[in-house]
Parts: C-alpha cells; sequence; structure tokens
C-alpha cells in the first residue's frame, strides 16, 4: 500500500446509506458536505455504525473523543482522511 487512499463524498455516502438501511426520509443527493447530520436524518447511532463500518473497511481506527464531536460529513472526510495520511495507516 502506498499510503494515497482517500475517503471521497461518495464514498462516504455509501457508508452512510449502508447505516440507514431502506430509509426513504434520508436524502444524500447533492452536495451535502457541510449539511448537519441530524438534518440529513442521522442520529448518534447512525454515525457510530458508519464510523465502525470506514474502520472496518480502511483498516483505521478513529479516536472516539474526534467521532464524538462528527456533525458534518466535511467532518467525517476530514478525520478519515486524516486517519488514512498518517504513517501508522499505511502499514494497517
Amino acid at each position: 500500500m502506498d499510503g494515497t487512499k482517500e475517503m471521497t463524498l461518495d464514498d462516504l455516502k455509501d457508508f452512510l446509506r449502508r447505516a440507514v438501511g431502506e430509509d426513504e426520509s434520508v436524502d444524500l443527493e447533492g452536495d451535502i458536505t457541510d449539511a448537519a447530520l441530524t438534518d440529513l436524518g442521522f442520529d448518534s447511532l447512525a454515525v457510530i455504525d458508519t464510523t465502525s463500518k470506514i474502520e472496518q473497511h480502511y483498516g483505521i481506527k478513529l479516536p472516539e473523543e474526534d467521532t464524538a464531536d462528527l456533525t458534518t460529513p466535511r467532518d467525517f472526510l476530514t478525520l478519515v482522511n486524516r486517519q488514512l495520511a498518517a504513517p501508522e495507516a499505511a502499514q494497517a
């Protein structure tokens, strides 16, 4: 692995969709980067589930103190991509 992995907004949308299943009230179309996760229909359990799926997929561990502060998709992308860019993530 060359350490250049990066999670995109489309990747995140896939993880978010898996967390809520077939919930029709969740609309992830368009640029949701700065929308509040709660406004998108994601409660704290959905955020925890999404975080867990991302950690498993990328083989990383996101610090709990940081995941507690996730309020937008941009927050998710920033946190995950920071972890993916860390030297120890390249060895995971």
